[in-house]
């Protein structure tokens, strides 16, 4: 049983939530793998003339999961809808790691009670990231008891059995497992568009003090080399342009390997010989960046130069706090390595500022090393505590005025060296995916390069999901323009 009656207080055998003392005891557990997913035959019309509807928050991880989400809905004989008032399942995915995407979930779920009370048919769930967290279920518990259903990452696959639990029971369900259990393969997805997200590897292990994705992700398992080149191939026949591999920490994919030795490096090797035009992958550690991986990336072809490789400070001190395991000198060799062997790279990062403790000395040095990398683009964050984690203990001494100043100053420093970036591209012609039309301007076309730039120019909506020929001419700090130069190149 996975039910439980709103209003009790103890639903300890249907939530588990994740341990942080046991997380850090991580050992050699064995992982299946299970190729036998099926929908059960009752539930293959469950969904018949019914709409569903996903919002979805936080990273390209919970933008897979939905896609699965779908893919089981679909299966179920549910359709997609954007009107809310058409929906019958409402589930919001949930991203743990930012404060702001928490805030984000309950302020829906209080727009969203009026909906349930027009429709008391609606199925309501909360997904993801945040319902591994004991708070968040309680929080739900307590102030949104109309929520009908809550599972958690580990979870996914069960979707099909839950939804029709809900369906029949006048109580919430709630089922979110701590250990994140075994990996299931064939399971539906529902993918649009030119793109595809392929999951090497879950979870992660390396239990950075601020991040609490250890936590609700759990502990790295990585798929097995075949059914990632299967299903790479598969998308390839598919006719999909470019593939994005994901992991947590992608760069560890293999190390939970017994009987064999094969890393990320291998598999990329493998990858890059299968007949699709582009291949990313997303989050690096620098920690597990080793020489090999460099010298495949360094092979080009359908391996994109561009690199997202978050650095997070560039101070040994506060690197050590945040548990990073590695310095600045390190940091800075492997940055040194990367641009010898692919000259042309782009790099982009991850930055914290104001994590507990950090001077404006160290501060400093964060922005000292942004000048010697130079990077092209960042993604850049003021330091929230996320509760469960143990920088959550730590005392969070930089006022929030300091922690804005120093976030103000950090992007004007990056921005220099994005415009000087996108100045060196002046007059050149890139080879462009066009993605769609401009979120701005209709009458642009946007796509991006091989190193991940956005691009806009003018031109006829037939070359969307094409490659074409681009020859810049304006470089903003944020985007580049330019020229549609001969025809779109077939591929």
């Amino acid at each position: 049983m996975t039910t439980k009656n709103k209003s009790e207080k103890d639903y300890s055998i249907y939530f588990q939530p994740p341990s942080l003392s046991d997380a850090k005891k991580r050992g050699k557990e064995d992982i299946q793998v299970h190729y036998d997913f099926d929908i059960p035959e009752e539930m293959r019309e469950i969904g018949k003339d019914k709409y569903y509807l996903i919002q979805t928050y936080g990273c390209q991880m919970n933008e897979h999961d939905t896609e699965t989400i779908k893919g089981l809905l679909e299966q179920m004989g549910y359709r997609s809808t954007d009107d809310r008032k058409q929906a019958d399942i409402i589930l919001l995915n949930t991203c743990a790691v930012r404060e702001n995407a928490e805030d984000k979930v309950f302020g829906e779920l209080g727009h969203l009670k009026h909906l349930k009370i027009e429709k008391p048919s609606l199925i309501l769930g909360v997904c993801g990231c945040m319902s591994q967290e004991e708070s968040v279920v309680n929080r739900i518990l307590k102030k949104h008891p109309f929520v009908d259903l809550i599972f958690g990452t580990h979870n996914i696959h069960r979707l099909p059995f839950l939804l029709k639990e809900a369906m029949f029971s006048k109580e919430m369900v709630i089922e979110v497992w701590s250990k994140e259990g075994d990996i299931i393969e064939n399971l539906p997805k529902k993918r649009e568009g030119i793109k595809a997200w392929v999951n090497i590897m879950y979870g992660c292990d390396k239990f950075c003090t601020y991040c609490i994705v250890p936590y609700t992700r759990g502990k790295e398992r990585s798929r097995l080399p075949q059914d990632v080149i299967a299903e790479v191939r598969d998308l390839a026949r598919q006719g999909f342009k470019e593939i994005m591999l994901l992991g947590q920490n992608v760069n560890a994919y293999g190390k939970d390997f017994d009987d064999m030795k094969y890393g990320l490096g291998d598999l990329m090797d493998e990858v890059r010989k299968i007949d699709i035009p582009r291949v990313r992958f997303t989050t690096s550690h620098p920690r597990d960046f080793d020489d090999h991986l460099i010298e495949v990336l360094a092979k080009k072809g359908n391996l994109m130069e561009h690199i997202h490789l978050p650095v997070q400070s560039g101070s040994n001190e506060i690197l050590k706090r945040m548990s990073r395991k590695y310095t600045r000198e390190h940091y800075l060799e492997l940055v040194a390595k990367i641009k010898k062997a692919i000259p042309d790279v782009v790099l982009t990062t991850d930055i914290i500022v104001g994590f507990p403790g950090e001077t404006d000395e160290q501060f400093e040095e964060t922005i000292s090393l942004v000048q010697e990398v130079g990077y092209d683009s960042a993604f850049t964050f003021i330091y929230s505590p996320r509760e469960g984690t143990p920088a959550a203990g730590m005392e969070d001494n930089v006022p929030y005025e300091v922690k804005r100043d120093r976030l103000i100053r950090l992007n004007d420093v990056l921005n220099v060296y994005a415009k000087q970036s996108n100045e060196r591209l002046k007059g050149q012609t890139l080879e462009v995916l066009v993605e769609g039309e401009s979120k701005n301007n209709a009458a642009v076309l946007a796509g991006r390069s091989r190193t991940n730039k956005l691009v806009h120019f003018e031109g006829p909506k037939e070359l969307v999901g094409r490659f074409v020929q681009v020859k810049i001419t304006e470089t903003p700090t944020f985007y580049i323009k330019g020229e549609l130069v001969g025809e779109a190149v077939a591929q």
